[in-house]
C-alpha cells in the first residue's frame, strides 16, 4: 500500500466533533458567545410556575366541577324528599285523620284501629336541606336525604295500608249492623202481620206491612247496608202504621162500648121509671089529682102495737100502685 495514498485519505475526512466541543457550542452561541449561567435556572422555575399554575387551575376546576354535580345531586334529592312528604302529609291529613276518629266499636276487627295508632304515632325525619359549602358536605347531605325520602315512601304505603284496613273493617260492620237490624225488624213485622189480623181500621196498612216484607227478604243478603237500612226504615214505617190502625180500632172499639153501656144505663132508668120498692112496702112518688096516698105495710101481717100503728089502706082515693096489685087479704084494688 502507498503511503502517500494514506495521507490523503486521512486529510479527506471531515473533522470529528468532541464532547468538549458540543459543551462549548451549548454555552455559547453559534456566533461563539457565551450564555448567561442564570438562563437555565429561570427556564426551569418559569417551567415549574407554569406546571404549578396548570395545575392549580385544573385542580379549581375539577373542584368546581365536583362541587356543581354535588350541588344537582343534592338538588334531586331535596326534590325527591319534598314530594315524598307531600304525599305522605297528604294523606296523614286527609283519609288518615279521618280513619283516626273511628273508634273500636264501629269496625268488625279492633285490632285495625291499634295498628292505625300506632303508624300514626311515628315521627317524621327532621327537612335539612342542601346547606353543604362543599363537595362533601353536599354529599353528605344527599345521602342523608335520601334516607329521608325512604322514609317517607315507606311510611305512606304503611300507613295508607293501616287506613284502608280501619275503612273496610268499618264498612263490614256497618254491613253487619244494617243485616242484624233489619233481621231483628222482619221478626217483628212478621209478628204483627199475623196477630193484627181482623184488629186494625184499615186493612190496607196490613198491605202495606206485607209488602215491605217481602221487599226486604229480596235486600237482607246484599251488601248495600245503605240500601238494606232503606229497607229497614220501610218495614219499620209499615210497622208504625199497622200500629196506629190498631190502637184506631182498639179507641173505635172502646168508645162503641162505652156508647152501648151509656144507651143501656139510660134504658134501664127509663123502665124503672120513679118507682120504689122497700121492705115489702109500696110508695107513690108521682103526684095525682086526689092527693098523695101511701101504703105501708107488710103482706104478712102482725100483731102488737107495731102492727096496729100501720095504717089502713084509703079504699076511696088513688094508690100508691099504677096498676092493678094485691093488698091483703085478698081484696083488688082498681084505680
Amino acid at each position: 500500500m502507498n503511503p502517500e495514498n494514506e495521507i490523503d485519505k486521512t486529510e479527506a475526512l471531515e473533522p470529528v466533533e468532541t464532547a468538549a466541543a458540543n459543551v462549548a457550542e451549548a454555552r455559547g452561541g453559534v456566533d461563539g458567545r457565551k450564555r448567561p449561567k442564570w438562563l437555565l435556572p429561570l427556564i426551569a422555575v418559569v417551567c415549574a410556575v407554569v406546571l404549578v399554575v396548570a395545575g392549580v387551575v385544573g385542580w379549581n376546576m375539577y373542584r368546581g366541577a365536583k362541587l356543581a354535580e354535588a350541588k344537582e345531586a343534592c338538588a334531586t334529592a331535596a326534590d325527591g324528599v319534598r314530594s315524598q312528604a307531600n304525599e305522605y302529609n297528604a294523606l296523614l291529613n286527609g283519609d288518615a285523620a279521618d280513619a283516626a276518629a273511628v273508634k273500636a266499636e264501629q269496625v268488625k276487627d279492633a285490632k285495625t284501629v291499634e295498628s292505625l295508632g300506632k303508624e300514626l304515632k311515628a315521627s317524621a325525619p327532621e327537612y335539612e336541606g342542601c346547606v353543604a359549602e362543599d363537595a362533601k358536605g353536599l354529599d353528605a347531605a344527599t345521602v342523608k336525604l335520601g334516607e329521608q325520602a325512604d322514609w317517607y315512601k315507606t311510611h305512606e304505603q304503611s300507613l295508607s295500608k293501616a287506613v284502608k284496613a280501619v275503612i273496610e273493617s268499618k264498612a263490614a260492620k256497618t254491613l253487619e249492623t244494617a243485616k242484624t237490624n233489619l233481621t231483628a225488624k222482619l221478626d217483628e213485622a212478621s209478628r204483627l202481620l199475623a196477630d193484627s189480623d181482623g184488629k186494625v181500621a184499615d186493612n190496607a196498612t196490613r198491605d202495606a206491612l206485607s209488602n215491605a216484607i217481602d221487599a226486604a227478604n229480596g235486600l237482607k243478603d246484599g251488601n248495600d247496608p245503605a240500601k238494606i237500612d232503606g229497607a229497614r226504615k220501610t218495614v219499620e214505617d209499615a210497622i208504625n202504621g199497622v200500629n196506629a190502625s190498631v190502637q184506631a180500632k182498639t179507641d173505635a172499639d172502646a168508645q162503641a162500648a162505652a156508647a152501648a153501656a151509656q144507651a143501656q144505663a139510660q134504658a134501664q132508668s127509663a123502665y124503672n121509671g120513679g118507682s120504689s120498692y122497700s121492705g115489702g112496702a109500696y110508695g107513690r112518688t108521682e103526684g095525682s089529682t086526689s092527693g098523695s096516698n101511701t101504703y105501708r105495710g107488710t103482706t104478712s101481717g102482725g100483731s102488737g102495737p107495731a102492727a096496729a100503728s100501720v095504717p089502713k089502706p084509703n079504699l076511696n082515693g088513688s094508690y100508691g100502685c099504677t096498676e092493678d096489685c094485691y093488698v091483703p087479704p085478698n081484696n083488688l084494688i082498681q084505680h
